[in-house]
């Protein structure tokens, strides 16, 4: 480093000198917080716009199971259960369970006529280096750009059909994966951010599904990483011995406010009004669907 002698010293005081340096210093402090902290602009990779502003939001306990369950079960879990919003599994060749015989526009109506909060789910195409054996089938392929858009116009068409209107947040339902996988992971996100991206422009929000230490926690890092044509609305799943929404390791704390669903067990067996269900349990403050 250059080092330059000062020839105007006597006009300069030693106080003054020392009010300069300390500006100086604060100001590299300041820059370099900046720089480290995660910040409300990277939060969603785009901007905000009215319709994520104005979306149909919901605060309370949700569950979801694969099939969707006949309008007298509904009816009975409304009036019975502690839940007031339900997971759909509407779309996508990755379903475990894809004859949905009680699914239909007339379903969808009336279950939100009786006061339940929708939460549709896509599940399509999975990572290529996805755990569960049940998806080995149904991989992302070698075009994850193309697939995501096409996999993209094909949640949003069916969504439409169902009465499942703009506005409405559609979730990508991606299982456990190795994240750790570099070619894999990079495969996946630009499936995801390709999905996200046509939902957006069909005027949907697109929601994210996945394990809290695979799919969450990438989408997080690529948060931060400031990409963008992520998600409006993050779903993960921990399970544990109660609802966390707000306190996941795998998620800054500020990040998707207002917009994030968490499915805390599994599996869990229950009756309510005399109907019985094998559902997944979520505590929900995040977008739903619009009905109607």
């Amino acid at each position: 480093m250059r080092r330059f002698r000062l020839t105007s010293a006597p006009s300069v005081t030693a106080s003054a000198a020392r009010a300069t340096a300390l500006a100086a210093l604060t100001t590299a402090l300041l820059a370099l917080a900046t720089l480290l902290a995660p910040t409300a602009a990277a939060d969603d990779g785009w901007e905000w716009e009215d319709r994520v502003a104005d979306a149909m939001s919901f605060r309370g306990a949700a569950f979801d199971t694969c099939n969707t369950p006949p309008l007298d079960t509904m009816r009975a879990w409304k009036k019975s259960s502690p839940y007031s919003g339900v997971g759909v599994y509407y779309a996508g060749r990755g379903r475990h369970c894809l004859v949905q015989k009680n699914l239909n526009e007339a379903w969808v109506g009336q279950v939100h006529d009786m006061g339940w909060q929708v939460l549709p789910v896509f599940v399509g195409s999975q990572s290529p280096c996805v755990y569960a054996a049940n998806k080995q089938k149904v991989k992302i392929g070698n075009q994850p750009v193309k697939q995501g858009s096409s996999e993209g116009e094909q949640a949003v068409q069916e969504a439409a059909e169902l009465g499942i209107r703009e506005g409405s947040a559609l979730y990508l339902d991606l299982e456990a994966y190795n994240a750790n996988n570099a070619a894999c992971a990079k495969t996946t996100l630009d499936f995801v951010r390709a999905w996200n991206r046509e939902v957006r422009e069909r005027g949907y929000l697109p929601g994210f599904y996945s394990s809290a230490e695979s799919g969450v926690r990438q989408i997080e890092q690529a948060r931060v990483a400031g990409k963008s044509d992520l998600p409006a609305a993050i779903w993960f799943a921990r399970w544990r011995s109660g609802p966390a929404l707000y306190q996941e390791a795998a998620l800054h704390k500020d990040a998707w406010q207002h917009r994030r669903i968490h499915q805390y067990a599994g599996n869990s067996d229950e009756t309510h009004g005399g109907k019985r269900l094998v559902v997944d349990r979520n505590d929900v403050d995040a977008p739903v669907a619009r009905i109607g």
